[in-house]
């Protein structure tokens, strides 16, 4: 059962992480007028292939094309006038730094964004449409953070971290209150990790609401840190990450691996080969065009390391979180032909 409001706030009066479901509550209300509340699909086609009933929290049709506007939002919303004035600084491969360029440009401040070379081309030209001001660095994280910190000095700009914010976790929480109130059945949520701002905020949030609640990552092979990080009981950093889902190639952080040591219940490991047959279910049979971080969470559920593990024998209403939908269509199709050779 859903508990009340009341119930539910008083489970996270003590603070124990960056967010908690009174400051979830609040992000909702900040972002309400300018965050969509995204639809839920479902498909008694996927239904049959794993025997479950999917709801599908299409997030991909979130201003931005990802559920990243609404931590962006909620963070550059809370700012005070004097913070605001000089702008916001951070680094992303893309939905974050569009997210920060949009949620700015709402605000009618300075987006100064770092973005990694390799970063897709839909994404990069999202910053640009949204009026962020780019900064390019290497790929590597370490790059990328350098890079930041060089132009916060320079700018005086307020960081927003993609996802070691509490803000940013705040804001990604809202994802529950909508999907738990559209679907009340639901007892499991596969969510994408990655920095874990995603799955911190719908963790919270949903095991605030329904303590019974599963909830379980979804992560690929070639970076699979955080399952690592769950293994070893510390956070573990691969020396390169190699996947197909460029949204999914960042390290848990000091304010996102405590939600996810203590809140998550598994991390199941998907191969990119089975990134991209989601990827053609989501396009074939739910008419929805969906990146590889955003397909992920299909992957799992119609994986034989989910399907065959009597932990989740019970996991019968299962809210998988379509993370975003910005992806390069020719990278789709040349995915597509390759997995067809």
């Amino acid at each position: 059962m859903l508990m009340n409001w009341m119930e539910a706030d008083s489970l996270t009066s003590t603070k124990k992480y960056a967010a908690d479901i009174s400051s979830i509550r609040e992000a909702q209300l900040r972002i309400n007028s300018y965050a969509h509340k995204t639809p839920v699909l479902s498909s008694e086609t996927l239904n049959s292939f794993c025997g479950r009933k999917l709801y599908f929290k299409c997030e991909c049709f979130q201003k931005g094309g990802a559920f990243k506007f609404r931590g962006a939002c909620n963070a550059i919303l809370s700012l005070d006038d004097s913070q605001a004035a000089k702008g916001v600084v951070t680094h992303s491969s893309g939905n974050h730094a569009a997210a920060l360029s949009l949620a700015a440009k709402i605000r009618g401040i300075p987006a100064y964004v770092v973005v990694p070379k390799n970063a897709p081309k839909c994404k990069v030209e999202n910053v640009r449409r949204y009026g962020g001001q780019i900064i390019w660095s290497e790929a590597a994280i370490e790059s990328r953070e350098e890079t930041a910190t060089k132009v916060l000095q320079e700018t005086g700009a307020v960081m927003i971290h993609p996802y070691n914010d509490g803000r940013i976790i705040s804001g990604q929480g809202t994802i529950s209150l909508e999907l738990l109130e559209q679907v009340l059945e639901i007892d499991t949520i596969i969510v994408p990790v990655s920095g874990g701002g995603l799955i911190s905020g719908v963790a919270i949030a949903a095991k605030s609401l329904k303590p019974s609640i599963r909830i379980l990552a979804a992560e690929p092979k070639g970076a699979d840190d955080a399952a690592q990080s769950k293994a070893a009981g510390e956070i573990v950093k691969l020396p390169e990450t190699k996947t197909i889902a460029d949204g999914l190639r960042a390290f848990l952080a000091e304010f996102t691996w405590p939600v996810v040591r203590d809140l998550v219940d598994d991390i199941i490991v998907v191969e990119d080969s089975e990134i991209v047959e989601a990827m053609r279910h989501c396009y074939e049979i739910l008419k929805v065009a969906v990146e590889p971080s955003g397909a992920i969470g299909l992957a799992a559920v119609l994986s034989d390391s989910f399907r065959n593990n009597p932990a989740w024998k019970d996991s019968e209403h299962i809210g998988i979180i379509v993370s975003g939908g910005n992806l390069d269509l020719g990278i789709l199709w040349d995915s597509l032909c390759k997995a067809e050779l």
